[in-house]
């Protein structure tokens, strides 16, 4: 596997983002391995608040979170995924898997930071990735945010604003990330944000992560990923696991994940399920303060 590093001064005078990051090595499944980054903020012995974020974005996406959620308390962990933000880049498109994904994921929260009590925040690829580990590690966590997400399987289509996207990443020569991030906020970047959008990749070699994803989302039943996710409804339609959505109200790629979600996991049952209202799909970008209050509640609650 060839693996690409994002050069550190690309991440100079990130706006509103000034926190260190921190690294540690996961086997890349290949034979070798994948350099993770995470930021953390927050007391060590908090409760522990889990925010994964999704594509085509990276941990700065939660910079308006981080402080409200650490100033209450909680040790506030941001990973990037690989691929993605200050983690390694696998240069192929076909180094990505969703289930290496998953397990890159598990490697860098369990083998090496041994984290336990995790109230996950997943927002986009963040809750695919973050609900399997949630149905297959059930004893780590303590509760579950889903915030504009799902669990696939491919027995249902996506919706066709999300092919569209899709359409565009596989036509794209040159890919636009920021413009993608953008395209899913309702708040309009500065200069400064769009260029830290753009700073994990350099050039196109680097993109082989944001290209992969939408190709790893299940879109039919014999997907390489459907058995596994169906597996984990399984486990999740029986776990009595405290489940809030925070779903943003301007979001049509994953609306009509929310009502499957609060139905099927006992955890959501009897809950007050917030909108989080004047929000694309990217919520953290537009109210990110917002969503962190409703992790709280369910936090404290």
């Amino acid at each position: 596997m060839r693996i690409l590093r994002t050069p550190d001064p690309r991440f100079a005078d990130l706006p509103g983002f000034p926190y260190e990051p921190r690294y540690a090595d996961v086997p890349d499944g290949d034979g070798g391995t994948l350099r993770m980054a995470w930021v953390e903020d927050g007391p060590a012995d908090g409760p522990v608040a889990l925010l994964l974020h999704g594509e085509p974005s990276w941990s700065f996406l939660h910079r308006t979170m981080i402080p409200v959620l650490a100033a209450a308390g909680l040790r506030v962990l941001a990973p990037d995924l690989v691929g993605f933000g200050r983690s390694d880049k696998p240069a192929e498109i076909g180094d990505h898997s969703y289930a290496r994904h998953v397990e890159w994921v598990r490697a860098l929260l369990f083998d090496v930071l041994d984290l336990r009590g995790v109230t996950l925040v997943g927002q986009d690829w963040g809750g695919l990735i973050g609900l399997r580990l949630v149905a297959e590690h059930p004893d780590r966590f303590a509760g579950v945010v889903a915030a504009n997400t799902g669990l696939p399987t491919g027995d249902v289509d996506m919706p066709e604003v999300w092919w569209r996207f899709r359409r565009a990443v596989e036509g794209a020569q040159t890919l636009d990330v920021a413009r993608l991030v953008q395209s899913g906020c309702r708040t309009r970047f500065t200069d400064a944000v769009r260029a830290a959008y753009d700073a994990p990749f350099p050039d196109e070699s680097h993109k082989a992560g944001p290209r992969a994803m939408p190709l790893l989302v299940p879109t039919r039943p014999d997907d390489p990923a459907t058995e596994a996710n169906r597996a984990a409804w399984s486990v999740l339609r029986g776990l009595d696991l405290p489940f809030l959505c925070a779903f943003s109200d301007g979001d049509p790629i994953t609306a009509a994940m929310e009502p499957v979600l609060r139905a099927e996991l006992p955890g959501a049952a009897g809950r007050r399920h917030p909108t989080i209202t004047g929000a694309g799909h990217f919520l953290q970008e537009d109210a990110g303060p917002e969503l962190a209050a409703a992790v709280l509640s369910l936090v404290r609650g």
